[in-house]
């Protein structure tokens, strides 16, 4: 129960609160994809190593006993080669590393899991790296889906303040928020969908069109498998590249989730979206209203479902439903 005597205070030790438990949320994430990590990196990792050994091998026995290569013999060396790429073995010189299942890989690997993009260019081999896929999955994505659902509510939270702040200066609150609407839009855009495919370019040698097809099909979660990054032997990935990806798809989920919320929002709202400010009347905005709470001690009352009045000019703010906010500062 908060003491807080005004619903502003109360907002505001609300939103302190809630930025505090999307941290700890964040933890138990990064804590959950390095446990998915180390198990997939353990189990898949020795059976990649066997795999890329046997496959050397083989192409050195093949290289020493067949000067000219039949057809019975090119079909076995075709198919140990499908089945060490499916391992995620490097095919390339003598090298018996565990390639896409090092760490960074693996970690990789997890976000694509429990974000269900998929892309198909990687599976578990082993049966016990399968059977901990599955209840990986399992409790991973519902956790994903608690982590996006926080990060776009306090995308949206910084959305509406903007649009209070603007339309308390502005007079004008359904400009505001078209324009911080606007600001959001275009900043995401900036932000994760026309600054990283520079780096994919760099990175990958993608074209900019290649590079910006992968960064949408990823974010929307389709995940063909076409374009996908660090796969390419003749280059060198930092063990940073992977990481820094991993982050982008998480936030950049969240910030197209919230935009593709609000363009439903305006869709399904008749007339479009209203304003989401209201200047109460002088007899709504004399006096605040008064309730008692459970343990009987006065707590302010919110005269509209989900509103609260901020700041000394009587502006009364509406959150959408998502983002309501009750008086005595918890979540709805």
């Amino acid at each position: 129960m908060c003491p807080l005597r005004t619903c502003s205070a109360h907002h505001c030790w609300a939103l302190c609160c809630q930025v505090h438990g999307t941290g700890v949320l964040l933890l138990i994430y990064l804590a959950y994809l390095v446990l998915g990590t180390g198990v997939f990196w353990a189990l898949e990792g020795r059976a990649v190593e066997d795999s890329s050994r046997g496959f050397q091998q083989d192409k050195w026995h093949l290289l020493q006993n067949y000067t000219c290569l039949d057809s019975p013999a090119l079909d076995l060396l075709i198919r140990d080669i499908i089945r060490a790429y499916k391992a995620g073995a490097h095919l390339l010189g003598n090298t018996t590393s565990m390639g896409r299942w090092e760490f960074t890989g693996s970690f990789f690997f997890s976000v694509s899991i429990i974000t269900t993009i998929g892309y198909g260019n990687l599976s578990p081999q082993t049966m016990a790296a399968r059977l901990f896929c599955v209840f990986f999955a399992l409790v991973g994505i519902p956790l994903n889906l608690v982590v996006l659902n926080r990060l776009g509510r306090l995308m949206q939270r910084g959305v509406h303040g903007c649009a209070h702040r603007l339309g308390g200066g502005r007079q004008d609150p359904a400009k505001a928020r078209w324009l911080a609407g606007a600001g959001a839009l275009l900043s995401g855009l900036l932000l994760f969908l026309l600054l990283p495919p520079l780096l994919f370019s760099y990175m990958e040698g993608w074209s900019y069109l290649e590079s910006f097809y992968f960064a949408f099909i990823t974010l929307s979660t389709v995940g063909f498998g076409d374009y996908v990054i660090g796969m390419d032997p003749a280059r060198w990935y930092p063990l940073w590249y992977k990481n820094v990806v991993s982050l982008w798809i998480l936030f950049g989920m969240a910030w197209l989730a919230l935009i593709i919320k609000l363009m439903l929002s305006l869709l399904e709202t008749p007339g479009g979206a209203r304003s989401c400010f209201h200047h109460p009347s002088k007899q709504a905005s004399s006096s605040p209203h008064w309730r008692r709470g459970p343990e009987g001690e006065p707590r302010p009352h919110c005269t509209q479902p989900g509103c609260y009045p901020e700041g000394p000019e009587g502006v009364t703010q509406c959150l959408e439903p998502s983002t309501q906010v009750g008086c005595c500062g918890m979540d709805s």
